[in-house]
């Protein structure tokens, strides 16, 4: 055992290893430098005291595909040294070994790895989500490969494969009958263990005899094994795997709703995406998971559940400047000639790769096909223009296609920009139509709820229109509700203030139906009107419900045109802040909530998890109520 103060200094120079561990992923993985600490932190005592730990040490990492999930546990391995004790398994059961026997069995898989026994190692489960067990229906799902995995995430210790065993033990029964019926003189094939049963037999007995000896064994010899095996008792022949690093790696849907599988996030912002997913909590990710896994299955994996939220805009302008500079550095050293990057190039970039649903890959993708493809045809025109090794060449873009540049001389490369000929609204009349619409929802959000929206942008590349993005709300009462459909009706309020009655568009079709949504929420669910009952449509006679629909019709419209007057009448009387919005929107396609707070000159500064004052409403009741008392 080593002395206090030698175990004090080992710990003090691991604990420095993983530091600069951290720092280094840290420059490597932009965007996630609270998840990197939260991994150094949950695997410390793994790495420090690892004769201390007796049952594996699972992390579980979940999140959109494409945040570096997978690319942070294997740069990991190779940072700490395991590479050579680094398991990484693709849990849809498909990726592995196929045709071979072993790779039914993560402990089959341990067993051909570097991953010794009893020892420490590192295994990655990925793509955990495709592993589900039950249905839609919480039926239960048919699941072939891996049913160890179970017992190797509650506490590492895997029993043999008596199954396996015991298929050899049939195969040795069935060839001793054959033997017994052949005929006098008839020669008979004699049993011989194929070599994946070898070497299932040799790893759950724990032979020490080679392969090929085990292989030769006459069925006598085998049997003389299994016997022993069999009465020596099965618990000392265990597969111990306690101490392994367990990485759980998925991508749960159902965590972010429509979010992950949005077509239109290319005109999402990458922050507001971001700010959505860090909300998300174990609460989600138990959630999520119970609807793929049974309730004890959920339990093994833990509550060391980590959430990378969608990259923000600054982590995707790194990983652009990164990948500028490569790209630039590569090309110089096949050809020669220094590259120098405009700021434009980096925007435009950006502007066609970010998807902040789908994460890195569309923007990789993107970098290839604009500067690789780019680069290399501006160095081929420079050479044959006469540009020397040494020389530079400057390339700039503007929308359209990249522009290299050398001496006087320019040359426009063609490019995938898509999206922003996309997001180009060249008709003056149909951006005047969105701008003015947009900007009335915004205006009247903003006066009715006290803070900007999110987001307004009529620049949209997936969709001919534009759209608000609002703030949640954690409890919507009846007077939200009517300020909901009162901002719903704000753009074709605005167009027929602006362009009058004739000229309203077609544009507030869906806006008409969202808001006669809530109107009939309200009414007809929520108690909100003049009746307090769930007013509903049944086919079920043991449904306990009014279905005098019709009643609730006339109110409806009622509150409908109420809140459409309510929009125009504050649209009318704000309409400098209208039309500054506007021009905003005019000019640049987007307003920020910054911008808008600017133009507006509001101080739209209510808290995002904002409620009505319902705290001070009880303080109100309670001392109205004492003084009651004390009358």
């Amino acid at each position: 055992m080593s002395e206090p103060h030698d175990l004090r200094a080992q710990l003090a120079q691991k604990n420095r290893q993983l530091q600069d561990i951290a720092a280094q992923l840290k420059t490597e993985l932009f965007g996630i430098d609270p998840i990197i600490d939260r991994v150094i932190d949950s695997m410390r005592a793994w790495y420090l005291l690892p004769e201390l730990v007796s049952r594996p040490v699972i992390v579980c990492l979940w999140g959109l595909t494409g945040t570096g999930k997978t690319q942070l546990v294997r740069r990991l391995a190779q940072l700490l040294g395991f590479y050579d004790r680094f398991v990484e398994v693709q849990m849809d059961g498909f990726s592995n070994g196929a045709g071979w026997r072993g790779a039914n069995s993560i402990s089959g898989m341990l067993a051909q790895s570097g991953v010794r026994e009893g020892e420490p190692g590192m295994l990655v489960l990925d793509e955990f989500q495709r592993f589900r067990t039950i249905d839609k229906d919480r039926a239960e799902v048919r699941v072939e490969r891996y049913q160890d995995v179970w017992a190797l995430l509650s506490d590492g210790r895997l029993p043999p494969a008596l199954s396996l065993l015991g298929d050899i033990e049939s195969s040795l029964a069935e060839s001793a009958f054959d033997a017994e019926r052949a005929d006098a003189g008839e020669s008979q094939k004699r049993f011989k263990l194929r070599s994946w049963e070898a070497q299932e037999l040799q790893r759950n007995l724990k032979l020490d005899e080679p392969l090929l000896e085990v292989m030769a064994w006459t069925p006598e010899q085998i049997q003389e094994r299994l016997r022993a095996f069999r009465d020596s008792g099965q618990q000392q022949w265990e597969t111990d795997y306690s101490r392994l690093l367990i990485f759980v790696c998925g991508n749960l849907d159902e965590m972010y709703e429509e979010l992950a599988t949005s077509v239109d996030d290319c005109d999402s912002d990458a922050d507001l995406f971001h700010g959505l997913t860090r909300k998300l909590s174990v609460i989600d990710v138990k959630r999520a998971l119970n609807k793929r896994f049974k309730p004890e299955q959920v339990a093994r994996l833990g509550n060391e559940h980590v959430v990378y939220p969608s990259l923000s805009r600054r982590a995707y302008e790194q990983l652009i400047e990164q990948g500028c500079h490569r790209y630039a550095s590569e090309t110089e050293a096949r050809c020669g000639l220094r590259f120098e990057l405009a700021d434009s190039v980096g925007r435009q970039i950006y502007a066609n790769a970010v998807f902040p649903a789908q994460g890195t890959r569309p923007l990789l993708s993107s970098l290839h096909a604009i500067l690789g493809t780019g680069l290399s045809k501006a160095a081929l025109w420079a050479i044959e223009h006469g540009a020397q090794p040494g020389e530079t060449v400057f390339l700039s873009a503007d929308g359209r296609s990249l522009i290299a540049q050398w001496k006087d001389e320019s040359y426009p490369i063609a490019v995938p920009f898509d999206l922003t000929r996309l997001r180009q609204r060249n008709n003056a009349d149909f951006r005047a139509l969105l701008a003015v619409h947009e900007a009335g929802h915004g205006l009247v959000h903003a006066l009715l709820f006290g803070r900007a929206p999110q987001e307004i942008k009529i620049h949209v590349a997936s969709f001919e229109g534009g759209y608000n993005v609002y703030s949640s709300r954690k409890s919507w009462s009846r007077r939200n509700l009517r300020d909901s459909i009162c901002t719903s009706l704000a753009g074709r309020a605005a167009e027929l203030l602006v362009f009058g009655p004739e000229l309203i568009s077609s544009g507030a079709e869906s806006d008409l139906r969202k808001a006669t949504e809530t109107a009939s929420r309200m009414l007809r669910f929520l108690g909100h009107g003049a009746r307090i009952g769930r007013t509903d449509v049944s086919t079920d006679g043991l449904d306990h419900v009014c279905t005098d629909v019709e009643t609730t019709n006339g109110p409806m419209e009622a509150l409908l045109q109420a809140e459409h007057n309510r929009a125009t009448r504050l649209l009318d009387s704000h309409r400098d802040a209208l039309l500054a919005l506007v021009d905003e929107l005019m000019r640049h396609g987007e307003v920020t909530p910054a911008r808008f707070a600017a133009l507006v000159d509001w101080p739209l500064d209510q808290p995002e998890d904002a409620l009505d004052p319902y705290a001070q409403r009880l303080i109100e009741f309670r001392e109205a109520s004492a003084e009651r008392l004390g009358a």
